[in-house]
């Protein structure tokens, strides 16, 4: 048994697809196939039923992978007491990003990153919250960038900034006559909002304490995955919706939107990693670089309320 065989099969119960877990792991297909079949041979065990489409792990298979997960961790968590202790920035690693962030926040960092650390590759997957936090626990990535906080105590956080919700309307809705909004101007009805599964969905929820989604248009049904798509919604003078301050353009979006009160309501947005990730040298240039991207104002603005997705 080697560890570049658990590798196989790490990847092949994330792909479920014999060619793109070899492409994964960069070796020819019948590569991957023979050392998986080598390693079922040697402990005795059929690890993946093979007769389904796409491929599962057996029962006993799922155990077996869930150790090699365990196993393949720890072997990296010795790479990088190595390279912490060396004080190197190299190696390949997986960021995941909430999707409510991504399209805004990685133009800002991203590049500066890459050119500040040429021998780092880095691998970045758009990812709902909840997939973020069981996939830094397989070790399917090393890092996140999400809304904090998760309650987990498998999971530490780097808080970056604060990011402010803000009230989006189309022209000539009420909201957009007031200079500031309440909290308390924020109901259910004629409220675009993202569907499930989106840690803002639920943010936007427990602003305006809903417990169930209302129409935004009589007539209509609609759920989106995109803040852009929702803003197009209300810019077709459909209702109004909440979205992050990073997702405004200033040219479409100025006379659209409207601050909240003081303190402001916001989002903790964090850096996230497993407890026993161990590059902290690297956590925290990668924090410098985002922090160095934002604008500044959210780093002057103290005054503001977090408002928790949990």
């Amino acid at each position: 048994m080697t560890i570049q065989q658990l590798a196989y099969i790490v990847a092949l119960d994330d792909h479920r697809h014999f060619v793109k877990a070899a492409e994964s792991c960069l070796v020819a297909q019948p590569t991957l196939t023979l050392q998986v079949k080598k390693l079922e041979e040697e402990v005795g065990l059929t690890l993946f039923d093979r007769t389904k489409h796409p491929l599962q792990p057996t029962p006993m298979g799922e155990k077996f992978i869930q150790k090699a997960r365990s196993i393949l961790r720890e072997v990296n968590e010795l790479k990088e007491i190595v390279n912490t202790d060396k004080d190197e920035l190299e190696g390949s690693f997986v960021l995941g990003i909430i999707p409510t962030l991504a399209p805004y926040l990685l133009p800002r960092f991203v590049r500066r990153f890459c050119d500040e650390h040429p021998k780092i590759k880095l691998e970045i997957k758009e990812m709902q919250s909840v997939h973020i936090i069981t996939s830094l626990k397989s070790n399917l990535i090393q890092m996140g960038i999400m809304a904090t906080p998760v309650d987990d105590n498998a999971i530490k956080e780097i808080p970056l900034f604060n990011e402010p919700f803000l009230v989006y309307a189309n022209p000539g809705h009420p909201l957009l006559e007031k200079e500031y909004v309440d909290q308390k101007d924020i109901v259910g009805d004629g409220l675009w909002l993202l569907n499930e599964g989106h840690c803002f969905r639920n943010q936007v929820m427990n602003i305006c304490s809903m417990q169930t989604k209302a129409a935004a248009h009589p007539g209509l049904s609609f759920e989106s995955g995109s803040i852009e798509t929702i803003k197009n919604m209300v810019r077709s003078d459909m209702g109004y919706s909440l979205i992050p301050e990073l997702s405004v353009n200033e040219q479409i979006d100025r006379d659209l939107v409207r601050r909240f009160k003081a303190p402001e309501l916001t989002r903790e947005i964090s850096l996230v990693a497993h407890h026993s990730f161990t590059r902290s040298v690297l956590l925290d240039h990668l924090r410098k670089s985002i922090v160095a991207g934002i604008p500044s104002t959210f780093k002057r603005n103290t005054n503001v309320a977090r408002v928790k997705w949990t």
